[in-house]
């Protein structure tokens, strides 16, 4: 048997005043998730438990299998697993994002998109301001890596408390800052970091094209090693995963599915959805089961993009799950999934809880007859609460 998971991240949402009181998967056209609906089912999965923040971390690891209740210990360590970064048991891994907050509200939670090189030019700045024990690690973009060695002397704890940065578009900051043991050193770090950011020449060149420039760090998302067994010890197929995320990257590493990897695949609404496809594709006579992640819907939403979002789906739809769907039969019996991981509203620009529709298809999967792949739609369908139910169900486990 041959698994695929599409992963539209964040495509659950709201009717939206702009598409006519539709939300974006009824306003997409999307004839292959539909086919994939029709052939098998359309229901809801809840993949963040309360009291659990919202958001990719929380959702991704309930989407694969596993009960976040359970394994979650934070954000960043998911990172450092993407990133190469080894945490011993006495470590802490917390997030680091280049921000735009040119006057105490956060206007931009990823300084206008900044650059990988731009970020790793403004990280070897930031070196000179850390405390003892603790070190920066480039990622991606605006998102980078801070890592505490606790064999220098425990500064957390676990009551320390952090507010993702996508989740307060437009707010006053200082409503937000960590708290918490430890938190004094993170907020430290925040502050410092404005002097050092503030006329570096990646900044001054990005204001002078008229770009948002990174006016500080933010710190977030900070967590110990989680130990998560991994997924075909617990379920059986040997996975792959394709991804332009390094949170998701991390999670996969976690799983001990190795990395597809292209040119083109991105964080962003610029990804090459077909490169995704192509590498699923590829590799299916290598692996039990390939994961596709796109974040393009997502970030979207975090932009207020109405018709991004409606064209990101589409180009999920056209261009991985349709050329996907026609591909599986050639390796014999199959099954596809489709889900995001959580909801990311227009109308909030932030992730939020809730259940989120599926769509699942393939082999022993009974057809419910012809069916729209949508919020609506999935209410008819099974349900799994929790979400992280939804693979042993899918995997027959």
């Amino acid at each position: 048997m041959k698994y695929v998971i599409v992963i539209p991240d964040g495509c659950a949402d709201d009717p939206c005043p702009a598409l006519g009181g539709k939300t974006p998967l009824q306003a997409a056209r999307l004839p292959n998730i539909d086919r994939l609906a029709t052939l098998g089912v359309c229901g809801l999965t809840n993949n963040v438990p309360h009291p659990l923040t919202p958001a990719s971390d929380v959702a991704t690891l309930s989407l694969f299998g596993y009960d976040p209740l359970e394994v979650y210990t934070g954000r960043a360590p998911l990172e450092a697993a993407a990133l190469g970064v080894a945490l011993g048991p006495a470590d802490w891994a917390i997030r680091c994002n280049f921000v735009h907050v040119p006057d105490g509200h956060m206007r931009d939670f990823t300084s206008g998109h900044i650059s990988s090189e731009e970020g790793g030019q403004l990280v070897e700045a930031l070196r000179e301001i850390l405390p003892a024990g603790f070190d920066l690690t480039p990622g991606v973009g605006y998102r980078n890596l801070l890592a505490y060695r606790g064999e220098t002397g425990p500064i957390f704890a676990d009551d320390v408390t952090t507010q993702p940065p996508h989740d307060i578009p437009d707010q006053p900051v200082d409503r937000y800052l960590p708290r918490g043991t430890g938190s004094d050193v993170l907020r430290d770090i925040m502050a410092r970091s404005r002097t050092v950011l503030a006329d570096h020449p990646v900044n001054v060149a990005r204001r002078a094209a008229g770009k948002k420039d990174a006016t500080q760090v933010w710190l977030w998302g900070q967590g110990r090693a989680p130990t998560l067994e991994q997924f075909d010890r617990k379920y059986g197929p040997r996975g792959a995963i394709t991804t332009g995320v390094d949170l998701v990257r991390g999670v996969g590493a976690l799983l001990g599915w190795d990395r597809l990897e292209a040119p083109g695949i991105t964080d962003y609404i610029d990804t090459d959805y077909a490169a995704q496809a192509r590498l699923a594709i590829d590799h299916l006579d290598r692996y039990d089961l390939i994961c596709v992640h796109v974040e393009a819907p997502d970030e979207a939403s975090h932009a207020g993009l109405v018709e991004e979002k409606v064209k990101s789906l589409e180009q999920i739809d056209a261009h991985i799950v349709g050329p996907i769907l026609d591909a599986l039969p050639k390796f014999g019996d199959w099954r596809m999934l489709v889900s995001p991981d959580h909801r990311t509203p227009l109308t909030t620009r932030a992730h939020s809880y809730g259940a989120v529709p599926y769509a699942a298809g393939g082999a022993g999967i009974a057809s419910g007859g012809p069916v729209q792949y949508d919020e609506e739609h999935a209410q008819r369908g099974p349900a799994f609460d929790p979400g992280w139910q939804l693979m042993p169900w899918l995997l027959n486990k």
